[in-house]
């Protein structure tokens, strides 16, 4: 069933380039989407009813506590969580699309460099790369070797740079470029830091296998396996978004379509997450929680205070919702590196952010496509022109701030209570204070943005809210809220048993 999610997306991939109709590769996309989406709910009923783990190399199930295998590709409860959550992204990313790319195939406006409006940019490139996109972040999703995943990693970067480029404009092409040369630091960073790793486990000739890694985690060489993590923290934290190896995502964010952005967001920074939380299982099993930990605790504090600061002075919207991305892989670092109740806090956290920023990003194309704007300040009485987008708009800021009942809300409490409990109190009393800044500064944005006085112009109407672009945003929020009101037992049961994984255990 993994080879089918591997190369199902891969193939679509491939013939969106061939196909010549932009209707027909609409439908490709869509399909493909709800697919992969089918075969990803499959493994996960799988793993809720059995607790099993599914390797298409053995070609059978294999219990949690099997004998470890060295295999390629294979889920945990780690790689289901977060392929469940891409999958899930995907599904409403390719829903908002085959509308989102009719909707820019008007003429390009006045403001069109600031990509309020596409250039009729090759439609066959952006589709195509963006069920590549899909086929390299399952890759890493569902990668079990250290290489394996590195490579998964890279492949996401060179898929999505076309996606950010789509706009044709000077400041995309500056985007994309700072995205590539960043990025491939980090990963260049990060391939280093497999070389320590490998050197690590020579003597017990572990390899890169996870398995193998966990295995023999009691006989890893400690000084090479501080050094792996520091590379690899670095590494991938760039890709991550964490300050400050920041500097490529808010330019990214802002300058690519609204679907993209999304996805960016949403599912692949939890791709470079799901590298760290690896290396981080390997450290925790060898006895370096403690080291890891205050790394993770220091640049997740760090993350969040510089998202606060920066945010308080933002002219574009898009760029606002970039650096509350930011704001929200400090506060997932600062949880994995609390450890004990944080560590599912944190889960649920990446869970509940994904899928709120998703339908943020989705709102701010309509947002853009009925203002032709991304300037905070252009933006006026939202609610008279599109009143269905205001209250999402509306709704996105309430849940991305963590205001209750929400799953974002649950899981900052969670963190903090577990600060508390470690007696973290000025860490507590940090944490309070920036995601205090951080409402503020959002709270006058969004509520300007949604009632401030609107000039009317001469002939102006109420914009055309579109359904296909309304829908999988509300479904995200409405995820959410539920997710702080009541989570059921299969979720419950696999946010666990992920942060058992992140602890070290298989």
């Amino acid at each position: 069933m993994i080879i089918a999610m591997l190369l199902l997306p891969l193939a679509a991939g491939i013939l969106a380039f061939i196909i010549r109709s932009d209707p027909a590769r609409r439908a490709l996309l869509l399909w493909t989407a709800c697919l992969h989406f089918l075969l990803t709910g499959l493994l996960i009923a799988d793993s809720a009813t059995g607790g099993l783990m599914l390797s298409f190399l053995s070609g059978a199930l294999s219990g949690p506590r099997a004998a470890p295998e060295a295999v390629w590709f294979a889920y945990d409860a780690l790689g289901l969580l977060f392929i469940g959550i891409t999958s899930l992204l995907f599904l409403g990313a390719a829903h908002y699309a085959v509308r989102y790319l009719a909707l820019e195939k008007r003429d390009p406006g006045e403001d069109a460099d600031d990509g309020s409006i596409f250039n009729n940019a090759p439609e066959a490139v952006f589709t195509g790369c963006l069920l590549l996109f899909l086929a390299a972040m399952t890759a890493v999703t569902a990668s079990r070797h250290m290489g394996l995943l590195w490579a998964s990693v890279e492949a996401t970067t060179l898929l999505s740079a076309p996606l950010i480029y789509f706009h044709r404009s000077k400041r995309s092409l500056e985007a994309t470029w700072k995205y590539l040369l960043i990025c491939s630091v980090g990963i260049a960073l990060a391939l280093m830091g497999n070389l320590f790793l490998g050197a690590a486990g020579l003597k017990a000739g572990a390899g890169l296998d996870l398995a193998g890694l966990l295995s023999n985690s009691g006989v890893l060489d400690k000084p090479l396996l501080k050094a792996a993590f520091l590379f690899l923290f670095v590494g991938y934290g760039t890709k991550m978004g964490l300050s400050p190896f920041h500097t490529w995502l808010p330019d990214a964010h802002s300058e690519a379509p609204a679907v993209v952005s999304a996805l960016l967001s949403g599912a692949l920074l939890n791709c470079a997450f799901l590298g760290i939380l690896r290396v981080n299982a390997v450290c925790a099993s060898a006895g370096l929680a403690d080291f890891t930990g205050g790394i993770l605790i220091l640049f997740g504090l760090f993350s969040i205070l510089t998202a606060a600061l920066f945010m308080l002075g933002q002219r574009d919207y898009k760029r606002l919702l970039a650096y509350s991305s930011i704001e929200h892989m400090g506060i997932l670092a600062l949880g994995i590196g609390l450890g004990g109740g944080a560590v599912f806090g944190a889960i649920l956290g990446a869970l509940s952010h994904s899928l709120t920023k998703a339908g943020l990003f989705f709102t701010s194309g309509i947002v853009v496509a009925a203002e032709k704007t991304k300037r905070i300040s252009d933006v006026r009485g939202l609610w008279r022109r599109a009143p269905r987008t205001a209250a999402l708009w509306l709704a996105g800021f309430f849940l991305i701030t963590g205001m209750p009942p929400s799953g974002i809300f649950l899981a900052k409490f969670i963190i903090l209570k577990e600060a508390v409990a470690l007696k973290h109190y000025w860490l507590a009393g940090a944490y309070l204070l920036f995601l205090a800044v951080l409402f503020a500064g959002m709270a006058g944005v969004f509520i300007s943005m949604t009632f401030g006085e609107h000039e009317a112009k001469p002939g102006e109407k109420p914009f055309d809210e579109p359904a296909g672009m309304l829908g999988p945003a509300a479904v995200f929020f409405a995820c959410v809220i539920l997710a702080g009101l009541f989570i059921p037992g299969w979720l419950n049961g696999l946010l666990t048993a992920a942060a058992q994984n992140i602890s070290g255990k298989l």
